[in-house]
């Protein structure tokens, strides 16, 4: 199987070599979190790694990323470079491996830093009570405007992928899960469909809406009625999904 790897140039030829190594040993590293790609942290001359290994894909999708399409592990490591630059909080970048046959693609890892945070936004849609809840939730919404004001269209915009970090009165924001996002200029129904996949909670909808108005001078009602809708729309595809599949199974 042909190997291509791709490392961050700021990395040492004896920190490639190692970091190879521990791509060939991921089976046997300990940990691991995740169902369909998992992510294993590990320690490599001092620094703190991230290893996701992407699922192998489908058949269809074999030939797809074998010939046509950019693999998760390389549009990973592209986008956090592409985030970086437009100073958008990320874990640094390291490298991405890819493993392929000569018609089909096959295994791919992508491997950044690891980031210590004080929480995900997912801890807001369950404890209404955290310290300073209102703050961090407006200080969110800031940062989600920001980015569509940048031209990010980050696709997976859901609880789990957006790290937070106290910073003095602050907090600072890192994007997570990175392999599906648009680079482009996005118009008002489009940056209020990217809040819809964050909450089930109208009392969050109304806080984001709010701020959401202020950083961007648009009327709360229309945003709120947008923001819950695209909501509702989101959560109702969403479990009608999980019903077709309960009953496929069945």
């Amino acid at each position: 199987m042909k190997e291509n790897k791709v490392f961050n140039n700021r990395l040492e030829s004896h920190f490639k070599t190692k970091l190879t190594q521990l791509i060939h040993d991921f089976e046997v590293l300990e940990g691991g979190v995740g169902k369909r790609n998992i992510i294993k942290t590990t320690e490599l001359d001092g620094i703190n790694l991230n290893i996701k290994a992407f699922k192998v894909p489908n058949i269809v999708n074999q030939v797809a990323y074998q010939f046509f399409r950019k693999s998760k592990a390389q549009r990973s490591y592209e986008y956090a470079h592409k985030l970086l630059e437009l100073q958008v909080g990320t874990p640094q970048p390291l490298a991405y491996f890819e493993y392929k046959t000569p018609l089909l693609f096959k295994k791919s890892y992508y491997v950044s830093v690891h980031l210590d945070c004080d929480l995900t936004y997912r801890e807001l849609t369950t404890n209404f009570e955290y310290p300073d809840y209102d703050d961090m939730l407006r200080a969110f919404t800031q940062f989600t405007y920001s980015l569509h004001e940048k031209g990010i269209y980050f696709l997976d915009h859901s609880p789990g992928n957006t790290l937070i970090k106290r910073n003095g009165n602050g907090y600072n924001f890192y994007l997570v899960d990175l392999n599906r996002m648009v680079f482009k200029p996005l118009d008002f129904k489009t940056r209020i469909k990217n809040f819809s996949k964050l909450t089930i909670h109208k009392s969050m909808v109304e806080v984001m809406s709010d701020e959401y108005a202020k950083c961007s001078g648009e009327d709360y009602n229309k945003i709120v009625h947008l923001m819950w809708k695209e909501t509702e729309d989101f959560q109702n595809k969403f479990h009608r999904k999980k019903r077709l599949k309960k009953k496929l199974k069945l």
